[in-house]
């Protein structure tokens, strides 16, 4: 990862912190327990148990390792701007038309993006486009494969 501040919403960074709490609090013990009761079996060599327990404890550990990095770096922006700025920021959610069609999603950073979810990275083409712009604007969204217009239709 590289060293840049990671954006997150405060339901983001919440979800981020339970998922390290019982990581490192309720599962580990389990993996440590369970790697202790495999030992028993004798020979480690052979052991089909003790291996599947090390392997689930060496993902688990690059897991908490990678969320104690990301909870470290985070910025918390606010998931609705307690102050409406009038334009498209981070955490804002936006209603465009594209197409002829009428979409809605939120703009987050790309660690908490879900477009299944309605919410896309402030770094993805849409998410890059739409920053900073205000109701009536039409942007225009580039990708490899397509370019296509999104016009503003409300900000929240």
């Amino acid at each position: 990862m590289n060293m840049k501040n990671i954006l997150l919403t405060q339901d983001g960074l919440g979800r981020l912190q339970k998922e390290y709490a019982n990581l490192v609090e309720l599962k580990r013990p389990k993996v440590v327990a369970r790697i202790q009761r495999a030992r028993e079996f004798g020979d480690i060599s052979e052991n089909s148990e003790y291996e599947a327990a090390r392997e689930e404890q060496a993902f688990m550990e690059g897991r908490i390792q990678e969320l104690e990095e990301i909870l470290k770096r985070a910025q918390v922006i606010a998931h609705v701007p307690t102050k409406k700025p009038g334009f498209v920021v981070i955490g804002s959610t936006v209603k465009v038309e594209v197409d002829g069609e009428i979409d809605e999603f939120m703009i987050v950073g790309s660690l908490e993006a879900d477009p299944m979810k309605g919410k896309i990275s402030n770094e993805s083409p849409a998410g890059m486009a739409l920053l900073g712009a205000k109701v009536g604007d039409v942007v225009e969204v580039t990708t490899q494969i397509v370019r296509t217009k999104y016009k503003v239709l409300e900000i929240r």
